[in-house]
């Protein structure tokens, strides 16, 4: 099923520092794309970034000054006026070739999502980080997440817009835009890609900082999407020392102890935040999709 050609498509691109490849992305874009309207969002840049993008034939805003890639993204959101959003970088990893296959996929799903091939990732440790990134929100969503932290990406509009409100300014924001589309029951699609090489720079990702703080938003957004999955394992983990505990001071002292006690009450008391924590999470997404649910279903044709 092809989507409607009159729906409108908008490019965002957050660039921060891109003059040496920004021009090439966007007339490439804009090459295979004449109909789509690319937006670049300029993060604040030092050098000639929104100057050459503009002058490529792109719509530019700017940052005053360097707020951070998701802001650039929420940026792009507010200001984008399209039916589908396709989000990619300025550096020149992303292949525009790719948007075409990502176009096709619409409307059977809500999101599609490029997923770089094993040899895609920047680095080894990268890749690794990655995966167990990608482990943690497939076990919180019950679903395959196949690469949680990409930043190429289609999404329909209104979807996207929705969840301005929850995005960092970081980069992370793939990686709540990920969480958030799956625990509202909205369909994703994971479509492989081959990933370029940088043309200029490096990634300005550090593995330590940037990875724990991922990690962190991970962890908060898990608790905020599906608490009970944060929560039982903890309990459980409590409870599993509890019972150690008490086994241990049952055979060498022939007594129950304080601290089998406590753990126990810990676990107890773990588990039971856990269900009130998850009864609020869906009280508060019932409401929230029943006012902001305006997603069109195409119907299908026979």
């Amino acid at each position: 099923m092809k989507y409607d050609n009159e729906l409108k498509i908008n490019i965002i691109i957050p660039a921060y520092n891109e003059a040496d490849t920004i021009g090439t992305v966007v007339l490439r874009v804009k090459d295979l794309y004449p109909k789509a309207e690319i937006i670049v969002i300029d993060d604040g840049s030092s050098d000639a970034t929104a100057k050459i993008a503009n002058q490529s034939g792109a719509a530019v805003f700017c940052h005053p000054y360097n707020i951070g890639n998701g802001a650039a993204v929420k940026t792009g959101i507010r200001v984008a006026t399209g039916d589908i959003f396709i989000f990619m970088d300025g550096d020149g990893q992303h292949r525009p070739e790719d948007i075409a296959r990502m176009i096709e996929l619409f409307p059977e799903y809500d999101m599609v999502v490029g997923a770089r091939k094993k040899g895609g990732q920047a680095s080894y440790k990268r890749a690794v980080g990655n995966r167990v990134y990608n482990w943690l929100a497939s076990y919180v969503t019950k679903f395959p997440v196949k690469d949680l932290t990409s930043g190429f990406r289609a999404i329909k509009a209104d979807i996207a817009k929705s969840y301005i409100y929850l995005l960092p300014n970081t980069y992370s924001y793939p990686t709540t835009i990920t969480l958030g589309v799956l625990r509202d029951g909205r369909s994703v699609k994971y479509l492989p890609i081959d990933m370029q090489k940088r043309k200029s720079g490096k990634s300005s990702i550090k593995i330590v900082n940037d990875g724990v703080r991922f990690l962190m938003i991970i962890i908060r957004i898990c608790t905020l999407y599906s608490p009970l999955r944060v929560f039982l394992p903890v309990s459980a983990f409590m409870f599993f020392l509890g019972c150690l505990r008490y086994l241990y001071s049952f055979f060498a002292e022939g007594r129950f102890t304080n601290m089998s006690a406590l753990l126990f009450i810990s676990a107890v008391i773990i588990f039971m935040m856990g269900l009130v924590s998850e009864q609020i999470c869906q009280m508060r997404f019932e409401r929230r999709t029943m006012k902001r649910d305006t997603t069109r279903y195409n119907p299908v044709k026979p």
